[in-house]
Parts: C-alpha cells; structure tokens; sequence
C-alpha cells in the first residue's frame, strides 16, 4: 500500500501577486499520482495552532508539487512564512480528479473566481496535448491584485478572459459578465468550474440555460479530508457527499448550491 502522508522539502515560496503565493515542494514520490482536481492536504505548523490541516489543490504536478493560495487566516498565514529547505508534511493525493473531455468535446471552458484558479494550470497541462481542443479560461477577481500574469496558462495554448469585481483590469462585475463572450454548442462545449459557491451558482444556472454538462470542483473547510468527519459534505441531487472523499470534483448539474 502505498504511503498516504509524508514530509517533503519546500523548494521555493513566492508571491506571484499582490494577493497570491506559489509554493513548490519538493515531492517526487507522489508527483506521478496526482491527477488535476486533486487535492494535497497541508500541515500548516509544527505547534497545535491552527490545529487542522489544510486542502490544497494541486496548481501543477511536473519537475515539483507546486500549489497555489492565498494568506488570509492563521494557517495560509504560516504557510507564507515557510522558506527552502523547511519540511512540510502533507497527506495525498486525495479526493476525485476532472474527468477529461470525450471525444467529440472540441471547446472546454474552464470558470474560476480567485482562489478557484488553482486546479486549473495542472488540468491545462493535460488538456493541450489533446488534437483540435480550444482551451479558454474564464477568471474573475475581486480586484487587479488578484489578477497575475498567467503565463503558463498562455503557454498551454489558453484564451483568457478576466473580470474583477471594481473594473480595475479586464471587464467590471463577476466573472458571470464573460459568458456572452464565449460561444458555446452543447454538443461540443464542457464546462468546468472552481470557485466560490454563488459562482458556481451562476455558472450551474447558464449551463442549465444552454444545455451544457461540466463538472465543478467544490471548495469546504476540511478536517479529516479523508470522508470520516463528514465536516465538507454538501448536498447533491444524489443526497449528501462529502467534498474529500467524494468530490472535491462533482458532475456540475447534480450539485445543489445554496
């Protein structure tokens, strides 16, 4: 059986914006197990305080682990603090990865807000390898300082489309303003989606208004993130799953957003 926790070395931690952080760790054991959609689940201290672990998505899987975040509470706040060559002790890969498109899928337009990002470079590195696929992302953010180059996601062959929420860069309002922007056939188009619950909301909502299926990567607190506690269920069409362990990928229009 495979060894699910480990202590691996932290290799870089840097800003990439004024309000986002790019971690990488170094972690060949499990680089090759990870899948897009999944999840690390990160001990953010070596005290009690905060004493929960934290999830993570996986924002790439290549030469290292690298994940994506914001310092907002008292663990990502640790987090920003930890330097190369510090230990870091994660538990994963865990939890349900993106489905990749089938066949006759030729547009996947991938939906974030702010932190929901982070799934999506990985799922992209997969995605461009594929024959006669458009790739476009659509990302909103609350204001220019949660906007950054994206360069890599521009090397993937992906169209980006940004709105944040005070029209600091890209168009003003919710990412919701980009839909009509994009067109779509419900034949050919895949959604998939991350990010705040009354995005996904919308996003869910416009899929239904054009017949489109995708999937959507649910975001909870977590405290076990291995489907114990059940502390992140949320309710589905099929009565309630747990984020971790069912998820955190689920078919988007058998989701119930609140």
């Amino acid at each position: 059986m495979s060894k699910i926790q480990n202590i691996f070395k932290v290799v870089s931690n840097e800003k990439l914006c004024p309000r986002f952080f790019r971690l990488c760790i170094d972690a060949k054991s499990i680089l090759k197990k990870i899948q897009p959609g999944q999840f690390i689940h990160i001990r953010a201290t070596d005290g009690l305080e905060p004493f929960f672990r934290r999830p993570f998505s996986v924002y790439r899987a290549q030469k290292y682990v690298e994940i994506f975040y914001e310092p907002i509470g008292p663990g990502t706040k640790n987090l920003a603090l930890k330097k190369k060559g510090d230990d870091i002790d994660v538990l994963g890969p865990l939890g349900t990865p993106f489905s990749l498109p089938s066949k006759n899928i030729k547009q996947v337009v991938m939906i974030a807000g702010g932190i929901g990002i982070a799934p999506f470079l990985a799922f992209s590195d997969i995605l461009k390898k594929k024959k006669n696929l458009e790739l476009i992302l659509l990302y909103g953010g609350r204001t220019k300082g949660h906007v950054y180059p994206m360069k890599e996601f521009k090397a993937n062959g992906v169209k980006i489309l940004v709105a944040t929420d005070d029209g600091s860069i890209g168009a003003k309002g919710r990412v919701s303003e980009l839909f009509s922007k994009v067109k779509t056939d419900p034949k050919t188009t895949f959604l998939y989606t991350c990010g705040p619950t009354p995005m996904m909301a919308a996003v869910q909502a416009f899929a239904k208004k054009y017949n489109l299926q995708g999937e959507a990567a649910c975001e909870e607190v977590m405290a076990c993130a291995l489907g114990a506690c059940l502390g992140c269920s949320i309710k589905t069409t099929e009565g309630y799953k747990t984020v971790c362990y069912d998820g955190p990928v689920f078919d988007l229009n058998k989701v119930i957003f609140h």
